[in-house]
């Protein structure tokens, strides 16, 4: 049976970034903007507008992580690593930002596409049951995969 297509209300705070779309058989990642000019020094941390809001489906989180291209473009890095919007940061005035952290002089013009987002659905409830043995073969330690 294919899953029912999810409707997102959304928001825009302002009139001179794009319009989200989602572009099938590309990505599933959908990118977000710029809102406003943003000048940083090295060093510096801003919040940088993404000039949206919306209201996520009851049950569903976004996960805001920086484009590929945002360190090579901007010189700046998501201080959070990867941002969760859950479903309740959802009112009027609850505008996505990017916390960004400048590791260059850098200039971010309105409607550049600084990050992107995807919807996840929550991780279903989970118990946890403590053993002495996981009875199965060990990879190697951490960080033990691709080594030569």
């Amino acid at each position: 049976m294919p899953e029912q297509k999810k409707t997102i209300r959304i928001k825009y705070f302002t009139d001179k970034i794009e319009r989200l779309a989602y572009i099938g058989g590309k990505s599933d990642w959908i990118d977000l903007r710029a809102a406003e000019e943003v000048t940083m020094k090295a060093g510096e941390f801003r919040l940088i507008p993404l000039g949206i809001a919306m209201e996520l489906p009851k049950g569903y989180e976004a996960h805001v992580v920086p484009r590929s291209s945002t360190f090579k473009n901007f010189g700046i890095i998501q201080t959070n690593s990867m941002g969760i919007i859950d479903e309740t940061y959802c009112g009027d005035s609850d505008q996505w930002f990017l916390p960004a952290y400048a590791l260059r002089d850098t200039q971010i013009h309105v409607n550049d596409r600084i990050c992107q987002f995807r919807i996840m659905e929550h991780q279903p409830e989970l118990s946890f049951e403590e053993t002495d043995a996981l009875l199965n073969g060990d990879r190697g330690g951490f960080g033990s995969t691709g080594k030569a």
